[in-house]
């Protein structure tokens, strides 16, 4: 799910501590960075919303660990 990245999300992530990212999900390999179900996740880390990402993409499989 992709949604358009604005401020107001930023502020309420933080607030909240929202988790979201592959850093937190059962599924993530820390050791070699990738989905343990083969998805690309270059949107999905936490590097994408420190960087230049535009928009919030949530990953279905998402299960936090």
């Amino acid at each position: 799910m992709q949604f358009p990245m604005d401020e107001r999300f930023l502020e309420e992530r933080e607030r909240y501590r929202l988790r979201h990212t592959c850093e937190y999900c059962s599924f993530f390999d820390a050791k070699t960075g990738t989905c343990r179900h083969g998805w690309p996740n270059e949107e999905h880390r936490e590097a994408w919303y420190e960087g230049a990402g535009d928009r919030i993409v949530f990953c279905k499989e998402f299960e936090l660990r």
